[in-house]
């Protein structure tokens, strides 16, 4: 049994298969979320908010037209956390591990696309690593659970409480943001240090990705078993790690600042709290803006400043392989090394002590020109169906192409056409645009033999 058919007349390429296993995901989703028993009225619910629900929970989202607490009944409620996990995950990674429960063998093909879906460079030790990621996912969504528990249980009661610190567990680790606590998000925990920092514990280890996680636990396991220093072990973690934990804390602690400096005097945000709660919720801001969508202050209320700052984080979003979105931390710093290297007349990019590829250059350039066109074109689609202030609508596309979740409270208020784009958005934004255009593409040939004289082009 393989992921994909091998048939003559037919083959399921993995740039085919990971864009349709999302959508097939969704649809199905979709389907049970219109059944009346997952409404809590019994009622049923339309296709389009089945769909819209749906999307936003596979490509964990957050973005919601009827309130998760109380539109969804128990069983609504549990469909949606079992897509946004699979969403979090993947589902060529849930096909995988349900193939690897009942003893499939997988093919080289299978392989291949449980390694794209994964987008890792290598076949070696795929399954390893999806068994580590299982166990690592089920480890920390199990913790974080245990922990909202101390607070959501004497606060709901042991069922409810429970169920509650399970959603907002597996919510915040795969970076969907949403939760059925209330209407207002976490906002009436923002001076709740359990809370807040356990969200915030959560979405920052589903953002930085698994090949990080990973890279940690073995260089600190070794270090020590070998009795190293702290500063031995860094130093032997890989380029890769040590570029996404240093980049990651730059923008983390970087957006905090701005905005504690932005909203500082911001009655609607964070002005009539004390320096302690400032500076809390300005880091809380700076996180959920990486993909996540849980919010302590209302995001309307946001300064022109913290707007701009806000569409740029999320454009940015997490780290890869891991289960946020965006254009991801090394992509954005590798055209950052890009822009330095050609202003300081340098042939090579160079990252602790490691060269960047050209092949890697070109794509994180590839996928930043895609990504921003993206926004671009949905933005203008949406002002175009749905007139709104540009502002919000800006604000509106950037989180859900970076299946951030956050709203100047736009999302309930759209019309059919602007729920389609932001579907479209969410979902573009889950596969990645690449994706999407490697769907679509067709193979050539090789080209690269032909030569061609050089051109002269005045650039700048």
């Amino acid at each position: 049994m393989n992921l994909f058919s091998d048939s003559k007349k037919w083959k399921l390429l993995p740039e085919h298969a990971i864009p349709a296993s999302f959508l097939i995901t969704i649809l199905v989703g979709a389907l049970l979320l219109m059944l009346p028993a997952a409404s809590a009225d019994g009622s049923g619910t339309t296709f389009l908010t089945a769909l819209f629900t749906a999307t936003t929970s596979v490509c964990v989202t957050g973005l919601v037209v009827v309130d998760t607490y109380a539109h969804w009944s128990f069983f609504g409620q549990l469909i949606i956390l079992i897509l946004i996990q699979i969403g979090g995950l993947g589902m060529i990674a849930v096909a995988s591990t349900i193939l690897m429960l009942t003893g499939k063998k997988f093919s080289l093909a299978d392989r291949m696309l449980l390694r794209d879906a994964f987008n890792l460079n290598t076949n070696s030790r795929l399954l390893f690593f999806l068994v580590r990621v299982l166990k690592g996912t089920v480890l920390i969504e199990g913790i974080g659970a245990l922990l909202y528990a101390i607070e959501f249980i004497p606060r709901f009661g042991i069922a409810r409480g429970l169920w509650i610190s399970i959603f907002n567990s597996v919510s915040a680790f795969c970076n969907a943001g949403m939760d059925i606590i209330g209407p207002d998000s976490l906002t009436g925990y923002r001076e709740n240090p359990l809370v807040m920092g356990v969200t915030m514990a959560l979405i920052i280890l589903g953002g930085i990705g698994f090949v990080v996680w990973f890279d940690v636990e073995e260089k600190t396991r070794e270090g020590i078993q070998k009795r190293f220093s702290p500063e031995q072990i860094v130093g032997r973690l890989s380029e890769h790690t040590k570029l996404v934990l240093s980049f990651t804390a730059a923008l983390l602690l970087g957006g905090a600042a701005f905005f504690l400096l932005t909203e500082y005097h911001n009655p609607g945000t964070i002005g009539t709290m004390d320096l302690g709660g400032k500076m809390v919720n300005s880091l809380f801001e700076s996180v959920t803006l990486r993909t996540a969508g849980f919010a302590t202050v209302a995001q309307e209320n946001l300064t022109g400043p913290s707007c701009m700052i806000a569409y740029i984080m999320m454009f940015i979003g997490g780290s890869p392989v891991g289960t946020a979105g965006g254009i991801k931390t090394v992509t954005a710093f590798l055209l950052i090394m890009n822009v330095r290297s050609y202003v300081h007349h340098q042939d090579k990019n160079v990252v602790f002590h490691h060269q960047v590829s050209e092949d890697a250059m070109r794509k994180a350039s590839a996928v930043a020109f895609v990504g921003l066109c993206t926004v671009m074109a949905l933005t203008f689609l949406l002002l175009t169906v749905n007139p709104v202030s540009m502002e919000d609508a800006l604000f509106e596309v950037a989180s859900a192409c970076g299946t951030v979740g956050l709203s100047r409270g736009l999302t309930a208020s759209l019309g059919t056409e602007g729920r389609y784009v932001i579907i479209l958005a969410m979902y573009l934004g889950r596969i990645g645009p690449i994706s999407l255009v490697a769907f679509f593409s067709r193979p050539k040939g090789d080209q690269s033999a032909m030569r061609h004289s050089e051109g002269t082009f005045y650039v700048g």
